[in-house]
């Protein structure tokens, strides 16, 4: 085979032509005003006491989506950076010979995390895409999906205390930091599930994340309707399935009911009711596309323990989300594997 001086040259630009999906991040999102909500938020370590310097905040905020855009771990994120030239020419990682390792992934996302920087990257986003023209309209749909986690193994008697707020005695320092004391059991269709809970906000036109709320999966769905409201939505539809319920807190909000009803035992659904609800199921289907392309992004389980830190993953996932939306919405491409 014979060798050229441009080789790497010639794959990016074969990369190019397939619609490399990170290019098209580059294009389109604001990733510098992004660094500098989070430095505003948590500034950078000192160096007062000497070290190396520390990596740059926009770089460390690129490599933090393409954690989120394929659900890597950090270990596994750290390989991609040396052997991925896409994931190097995004991050501007080409000729550096100093890369991220797992480590310095974790502490930068812990310390994002702990400062509640999810909700400054998920809100500058949000500014962008408004700046750009995507305002919310023709309506809000809110529904809630379960994002599972690893599941933990204790006895009944250790869950009992659990729930309480309380820790067993007889757990050790080191088997306290592997076990997840805030996230919970829930059942859906009849099967139970392990984790964490988002409730989203989607605009009807334009299906990008307005709203999110990250709690236990053991909460309701219906707790979370008034955190999520949009005001910013010119349409006062408020689009929901069955396990929504129009209180009078939510319609002080100024919005319309277009929530599906729910049918009892004793009183089913008449005809009409049954025909509102296959209306409505139309529109709020809207929102359910936008969980399965949270689907696709290496699917919405987190691996992390503690709400917390799934709050950040979570929220960062909405946030990549918005990304990729905003790029399709802008004729780019969706789908980025």
């Amino acid at each position: 085979m014979s060798s050229t001086l441009f080789a790497e040259e010639e794959r990016l630009r074969k990369i190019d032509k397939h619609k490399d999906p990170l290019l098209q991040l580059d294009q389109h999102i604001d990733f510098r005003a992004i660094a500098t909500e989070v430095d505003h938020l948590c500034p950078r370590p000192s160096r007062s006491k000497g070290g190396r310097a520390p990596f740059p905040t926009e770089l460390m905020v690129r490599i933090l989506v393409i954690k989120s855009l394929w659900n890597l771990s950090d270990e596994q994120l750290e390989y991609q950076l040396l052997d991925r030239a896409s994931f190097q020419r995004f991050t501007s990682l080409q000729n550096s010979a100093r890369i991220p390792d797992a480590k310095t992934i974790w502490a930068f996302s812990e310390r994002l995390s702990q400062a509640g920087a999810a909700d400054v990257i998920f809100g500058d986003l949000n500014r962008q895409l408004y700046k750009a023209g995507y305002w919310s309209r023709g309506g809000q749909i809110v529904d809630a999906t379960i994002v599972p986690t690893p599941i933990q193994r204790n006895t009944k008697e250790e869950n009992t205390r659990i729930k309480q707020g309380d820790v067993p005695d007889d757990w050790q320092q080191n088997k306290r930091r592997q076990k997840d004391t805030d996230a919970r059991w829930t059942k859906k269709h009849g099967k139970s599930y392990f984790g964490y809970k988002a409730s989203v906000n989607v605009d009807k036109r334009c299906k990008l994340i307005r709203k999110i709320h990250v709690s236990d999966a053991g909460e309701g769905d219906q707790r979370h309707l008034a955190m999520i409201l949009d005001p910013m939505n010119t349409n006062r539809d408020l689009y929901a399935d069955r396990g929504y319920t129009m209180t009078e807190q939510i319609a002080e909000q100024d919005v319309r009911d277009c929530i599906q009803r729910r049918g009892q035992k004793a009183h089913p659904l008449n005809a009409r009711q049954k025909q509102r609800n296959k209306h409505l199921a139309k529109t709020r289907a809207r929102v359910e596309h936008v969980f399965g392309a949270m689907e696709q992004m290496g699917g919405k389980w987190v691996r992390c323990i503690g709400l917390k830190r799934a709050d950040f993953a979570i929220k960062m996932k909405a946030s990549v989300y918005n990304m990729r939306r905003l790029v399709c919405l802008k004729g780019g491409v969706l789908d980025p594997f």
